[in-house]
């Protein structure tokens, strides 16, 4: 076995995850439980309802409205992106503990669709009492690994508990938002 094999966890098709160092992710989340990490993004309005957002020293992550919503169609809208950080973050802890647990995956894809009424139009449209966002959400997952169907289900249970973005859909989250 080469070493460079021998650092990584083989995951089927998909490309290996350095294992020592997501034993050390979880070696360092034991030993210090409580700590708090905080994200930034920074967002600019570009024009029309095209948006850039930038985090870290990435490239600007784009954001935009389609075509029926007044957008340039250019990139997902916020709430396409919202389900695109669900999907992902389910996908990581998915992945994450498959390889912790020595699962081979072969596939992993997630579909989501959601629910919401748009007709409150930003808050300029109809603004009767009604759930603003999504009020469903629906993932499906199709995984094959090397294990029976119960213990990916039970592994896919476990990740949407840990899921960062799935608590952050289902639980109530204090937001602050005020002009600088």
């Amino acid at each position: 076995m080469t070493q460079a094999v021998a650092k990584t966890a083989l995951t089927g098709c998909l490309a290996p995850i350095d294992k020592a160092g997501l034993d050390e992710l979880i070696a360092k989340g034991k030993a210090d439980p409580k700590v708090i990490k905080t994200l930034k993004c920074k967002t600019v309005a570009e024009g029309r309802f095209r948006h850039l957002n930038f985090v870290r020293t990435l490239p600007p992550y784009i954001v935009d409205e389609p075509p029926g919503l007044l957008g340039d169609d250019t990139a997902p809208n916020p709430s396409e992106a919202s389900l695109a950080a669900l999907g992902s973050c389910l996908a990581v802890g998915i992945h994450a503990n498959a390889v912790a647990r020595g699962i081979t995956v072969y596939k992993l894809e997630i579909e989501l669709e959601g629910d919401l009424n748009i007709t409150g139009v930003w808050g300029t449209g109809d603004l009767s009492e009604k759930p603003v966002g999504f009020t469903d959400v629906r993932a499906k997952v199709t995984f094959e690994a090397d294990r029976p169907r119960e213990e990916l289900d039970a592994l896919i249970a476990h990740a949407k508990q840990w899921s960062p973005v799935a608590n952050t859909f289902t639980r109530p989250v204090n937001l602050d938002v005020t002009l600088a």
